[in-house]
């Protein structure tokens, strides 16, 4: 099987000539032996927003000599003029031949010069997979150097005759840094980043999808679901449909920061909070304004909110519990109270996320779904997870695009901590990735950290919860570059680049590892971890 580059195209969907480009990729990948490597551009955005890799090729393909052969595919109809075959682009005729000569020689005279000026042998072919030419002679290529649909069939035979497995040779390394270079500079990282965010909406969507399926009466459904599994589209599905049929549903969650971001998504029609938003809800409700100045106000809020019958207001048809890990039984029944007599209920939770040590909560006759694959996180994080989860734990690495290895920084001392966070902030900022697309975390709580009081860290403004909410009920961050959050505050959300700072233990137990999952499972793309000797050896031992 032929090594293609860049990898994470096998679960893309496309329409049109990109759709078409991707049925050759595959064929490409599966048909050629592992003495060549192929290069496409088919989901990555380019300067000229094409998705061929360089001017009008779509592929080229690289034998162990270091040889190359670039593919032009032409989709759909062509026509012949006598000056060779042509396509017509939105009434604008382009001769294919004069098209890939002009192409062919730039990318000869730019590889040139990238080797020295040593001699570059590269070889041409036309793919045409849904034309038949009728006049090869007089298409203004060689005959056997087009592929026309009567011989789509013998596409990767004909590679392999123009272009033999070759040998090793110390050149071929400088084609593929040269050949990686050309996509490098054409890559539009945030376009990666909307192919990445439409990838995992679509392949995580499999759990809102069959988990709906299930008939039962009445609806009870615990769902355990690992991070990345879909457990938040499920929620927005439930939710939605509820709105669709007239009804109104309720969706509770622990952290302020996954409400506000479910109200951000979520239809109008139904109520989504956290408990103890809930809660004041519904003395508020009652003509009680709760004492948030107390020690105990949230107790008592709790307390006060127990006491108190559910009016129909806040009666709901459908109800879902979102990191049902950190609700207590008590809480269970205070919500379990608010729904009607043919409700239906959804629990979610993930047990690897339980940061406050709560008992798991029981819920008997409740039909249970276990969802192990990480569709949100990059594959090399769940790698690391996959060491270190204790037995009987199982986490599934399924993310649809493969991204580079988790980095590692070590700090020894306070100072040498804000050095290691500027250095993994350049890091994401060197990889393409923009301001506004990394989030930095804190392994630990507000009270504890050294970095959630910073304001700047060197050029970097950092954007950090004040503790307050405007008149709208949205919470109020102060003005920065770049979200700096607590783990504790960020679970449930996700970003494309994720630093994870502050990470410092003496031993990795179950509860300190819990931590190390929450943090590391919000990164999409990548993800740098900003940690402490001590703990970077205990990790290491537990690898």
């Amino acid at each position: 099987m032929a090594r293609v580059i860049p990898d994470g195209w096998e679960t893309m969907q496309e329409t049109g000539a990109a759709q078409r480009e991707l049925e050759t990729l595959a064929v490409l990948a599966t048909a050629l032996p592992d003495d060549y490597t192929v290069y496409h551009s088919v989901h990555w955005t380019n300067i000229d927003h094409s998705h061929a890799i360089y001017g009008e090729i779509d592929f080229v393909v690289v034998n162990r000599s270091g040889h190359l052969l670039v593919i032009e595919q032409k989709s759909g109809y062509l026509d012949e003029t006598e000056n060779g075959l042509a396509k017509n682009y939105a009434g604008k005729i382009k001769v294919v031949s004069v098209q890939m000569g002009r192409t062919v020689d730039g990318l000869r005279g730019k590889l040139m010069r990238s080797l020295n000026g040593q001699p570059a042998t590269i070889e041409h072919l036309l793919y045409c997979p849904d034309y038949v030419v009728k006049n090869p002679l007089t298409a203004g290529l060689s005959p056997e150097r087009i592929v026309d649909a009567n011989r789509r069939d013998q596409l990767t035979r004909l590679i392999q005759t123009i272009l033999p497995p070759g040998e090793d040779r110390p050149i071929a390394e400088r084609v593929h840094r040269f050949l990686r270079d050309i996509i490098h500079l054409e890559t539009d990282v945030s376009a990666l980043i909307g192919q990445a965010q439409a990838l995992i909406t679509r392949v995580s969507g499999g759990l809102s999808h069959w988990a709906r399926q299930l008939d039962m009466d009445p609806f009870r459904l615990r769902v355990i679901g690992t991070a990345g599994s879909g457990k938040t589209q499920l929620a927005l599905a439930e939710y939605r449909d509820a709105v669709d049929r007239g009804q109104k549903p309720l969706y509770v969650c622990f952290n302020r920061p996954l409400a506000d971001h479910f109200v951000l998504i979520a239809p109008p029609g139904g109520l989504a909070c956290t408990f103890h938003m809930l809660c004041d809800l519904l003395l508020r409700h009652a003509g009680r304004a709760p004492d948030f100045t107390r020690p105990d106000a949230f107790a008592r809020l709790v307390s006060d909110a127990a006491k108190l019958a559910i009016p129909e207001e806040f009666l709901f048809d459908t109800i879902i519990i979102d990191e049902g890990q950190d609700f207590t039984a008590q809480w269970r029944d205070l919500i379990l109270r608010h729904a009607k007599p043919q409700a239906r209920m959804i629990w979610l939770e993930d047990p690897m996320q339980n940061l406050y040590d709560h008992p798991p909560v029981d819920l008997p006759g409740w039909v249970r779904l276990r969802a192990k694959s990480n569709f949100r996180s990059p594959r090399s994080v769940v790698k690391l997870l996959q060491s270190l989860l204790p037995g009987g734990t199982e986490i599934e690495a399924a993310a649809p695009i493969s991204t580079a290895e988790v980095e590692i920084l070590t700090y020894r001392d306070q100072p040498g901590l804000l050095q290691a966070v500027k250095d993994a902030v350049r890091l994401s900022y060197s990889a393409g990735f923009r301001k506004n697309d990394v989030v930095l975390l804190s392994y630990r709580g507000r009270e504890h950290s050294h970095l959630l009081g910073q304001k700047q860290l060197g050029p970097q403004t950092l954007r950090t919860f004040t503790g307050e909410y405007d008149l709208f009920g949205q919470p109020v961050y102060s003005e920065g570059d770049m979200l700096m959050e607590s783990v504790y505050r960020f679970k449930g959300q996700s970003a494309p680049a994720v630093v994870f700072a502050e990470i410092d233990f003496e031993t990795l137990d179950e509860r300190e590892l819990r931590k190390i999952f929450a943090g590391a499972t919000r990164a999409t793309l990548k993800l740098v971890l900003v940690i402490s000797e001590r703990a970077a050896t205990a990790l290491l031992q537990s690898v």
